[in-house]
């Protein structure tokens, strides 16, 4: 049975996404620096809804590598 809460897609910031992830920042941030070129760089505070979709497709979603591991 897989139940997982569904993640909103729409602009975050690095902070949003660190606590989404369960990490700091600066481990958020070094998990996305191989893709970075790919992600592209925030215009302003946040990442787009691209963007978004682009950390979640390379780092999986939020909450799916504990939820994968327990089944």
């Amino acid at each position: 049975m897989n139940h997982q809460n569904p993640v909103e897609l729409r602009p975050y910031t690095i902070a949003e996404l660190a606590d989404m992830y369960g990490v700091s920042k600066k481990t958020l941030r070094k998990w996305m620096e191989p893709f970075q070129e790919q992600i592209g760089e925030r215009i302003g505070f946040f990442y787009s809804i691209v963007q978004v979709k682009i950390i979640f497709e390379k780092l999986g979603m939020p909450g799916s590598f504990f939820s994968e591991q327990a089944a």
